[in-house]
């Protein structure tokens, strides 16, 4: 029975996460779409073969297909799912039709189309991140350190007990979530300014691979961290804590925080700062959100969900032909030339995305059958 609780925990809410997330991100484009005029021939949660499908009104397909890694929003006239290829043979519509075609709209449109989705998944982060601390509280931990771990590099750098971490590589420290995220970005060292009975104090301690679980039904796993522990190994609900407007304002800054770590630890790998073993993909987000159903709760998974939501907008407005951002930058260009991109060269560009993309699933997915190996058998 033990499979069948592992399917519990772990694939049930990554087919939950995955298709919110996908479902917030297609959405974007299908409603921008139709208040544009745009006709949308399919929404579909999933590629590949069709399990369950209906008819709207206005002729869009909704469905649900075999392949549940992703989704797509297809608009009339796209010679297929990514509306990135080949020209659209107008005779086959009627003079009306080619009013609602994606292809005969101007290229403003087509930049508000495309850029929605991204922008959804930041709502949606947004959203869930504010109800969060609107309806439930914070969940600030203090920058306080309440153990430091038995040969760690922190307590061979003289943290001890009850140090208050200000400061980590020149960036301010609010609570206990600003620390792991600026340990994760960091590369060798952390530089950490502390106070101690009054006194303050800098000191650089190391980074080093350890193994950690959040409790003892996780089995441990090889992280890199410095050795130090919060107050409490979850979140700490504090009810009531925000009010309508400091929840806004916590939520934004939230968000432009977690950005601003992805963006950092994205420039770090392109100058060769930090390791691409960072780089994770499918597998490794279906091992994280069955890890915190497993082991935290509701809570943790939503803000999880917003992290992801983040993350996925970001990335799709990277500018990577057959991404979002791929496609916003050609229809800026259209809108400073005035003139539509050659076909020849814009499939091409989408040739060199796909490729790109190939590949960084393929070696995303390498690491993440590498870190399963590690986990579960060293």
């Amino acid at each position: 029975m033990e499979w069948l609780v592992n399917i519990v925990h772990y694939v049930v809410p990554f087919l939950i996460l995955l298709g919110v997330l996908v479902f917030v991100h297609e959405f974007g484009h299908f409603i921008v779409a139709r208040m544009t005029g745009v006709s949308v021939s399919a929404f579909s949660i999933g590629f590949g073969k069709e399990l369950w499908s209906v008819k709207d009104k206005k002729g869009t397909v909704w469905k649900i297909s075999a392949i549940p890694l992703g989704g797509y929003c297809q608009f009339l006239g796209d010679a297929d799912e990514s509306s990135s290829t080949s020209e659209t043979d107008l005779s086959k519509y009627s003079e009306e039709e080619k009013k609602h075609l994606f292809v005969t709209q101007k290229p403003i449109t087509k930049l508000a189309i495309s850029v929605a989705g991204p922008l959804f998944n930041y709502l949606f982060a947004f959203i869930t991140i504010f109800g969060l601390f609107y309806f439930v509280g914070s969940y600030d931990i203090p920058p306080v350190v309440s153990e430091v771990i038995q040969d760690s590099p922190a307590q061979k750098a003289g943290i001890i007990k009850n140090d208050k971490i200000l400061e980590i590589n020149g960036n301010k420290i609010n609570d206990w979530s600003d620390i792991n995220k600026e340990v994760s970005i960091a590369i060798d060292n952390v530089n950490m300014k502390i106070e101690r009975d009054g006194k303050m104090l800098t000191l650089i301690v190391p980074l080093a691979d350890m193994e950690y679980a959040y409790d003892e039904t996780e089995k441990p796993i090889k992280r890199r961290m410095i050795g130090i522990k919060g107050e409490a190994k979850q979140f700490k609900v504090v009810k009531d804590n925000f009010n309508f407007t400091e929840s806004l304002k916590k939520a934004a800054e939230e968000v432009y925080n977690i950005t601003d770590m992805t963006l950092r630890g994205v420039a770090q790998m392109i100058v060769g700062e930090r390791s691409g073993e960072d780089v994770g993909g499918i597998i490794r987000i279906a091992e994280m959100s069955g890890d915190i159903s497993r082991t935290r709760g509701i809570l943790d998974f939503l803000y999880f969900m917003a992290l992801l939501s983040i993350n996925l907008g970001l990335i799709n407005l990277f500018p990577i032909p057959l991404l979002d951002g791929g496609h916003v930058v050609i229809y800026l260009l259209e809108i400073v030339s005035g003139r539509e991109l050659n076909t020849k060269i814009r499939d091409g560009l989408f040739k060199i995305g796909l490729g790109f993309i190939l590949f960084l699933m393929v070696f995303a997915t390498w690491n993440d059958i590498r870190h399963l190996i590690t986990r579960w058998f060293e």
